[in-house]
């Protein structure tokens, strides 16, 4: 009897080991003809993809450069969002997924295998709002979504990286806020699972 415990053991051993060499990975890659759509989502078919908590410049909103030139601040942030994606090749996972539409809210690490960054991890909204193209996204209370990213738009803040270099930058939590407030007042009190129910 010992032996056939032995036996079965010795057997679900690599059973159990080839069954999890083929289990489907959680991440995926964003594959190289996505429809960009702003600073912080994508679509590929009928879905649509969002960084989880993080907020883009919006479009149609403007900064003055520092040749005194107007510039679209959402085409900024999506501008640096496609840089970092073509450069770091970042891998995702589903954070959480909207009710509402087909729109699944990711988490992206990329691990560059060369150059100072050589066998780190990096996280995708980290990178977009510590170099001051992106933002915290913020729950109708006002509250972040993701504290650490919060964090990290503090200290772009005060360094005064990417848009936060420029006086007049439209940071879009207020203007999102805002308009959810006038919306509905009701409603401000409500938390998201993701991120603001609107851009």
């Amino acid at each position: 009897m010992r032996r056939l415990s032995l036996l079965a053991a010795i057997i679900a051993i690599p059973l159990a080991a080839t069954a999890a060499a083929q289990a489907p990975s959680p991440w995926f890659p964003i594959a190289a003809d996505v429809v960009y759509l702003t600073g912080d989502s994508w679509s590929a078919g009928e879905v649509t993809y969002r960084l989880y908590g993080v907020q883009s410049c919006l479009r149609g909103t403007n900064f003055t450069n520092a040749h005194g030139l107007k510039r679209d601040c959402g085409e900024a942030s999506l501008a640096m969002l496609v840089a970092l994606i073509r450069d770091l090749h970042p891998q995702c996972y589903d954070a959480a997924e909207s009710a509402q539409q087909r729109t699944v809210f990711v988490f992206c690490l990329a691990s560059p295998s060369q150059g100072a960054a050589a066998g780190s991890r990096i996280d995708l909204g980290t990178a977009l709002i510590s170099t001051g193209f992106a933002f915290a996204a913020l729950k109708p209370d006002g509250q972040p979504v993701h504290a650490p990213y919060f964090v990290a738009q503090l200290v772009a803040q005060r360094s005064k990286v990417g848009l936060w270099a420029f006086a007049d930058l439209p940071d879009p939590n207020p203007i999102i806020l805002r308009a959810l407030r006038e919306r509905s007042p009701a409603g401000a009190s409500e938390t998201p699972t993701a991120g603001p129910a609107t851009r």
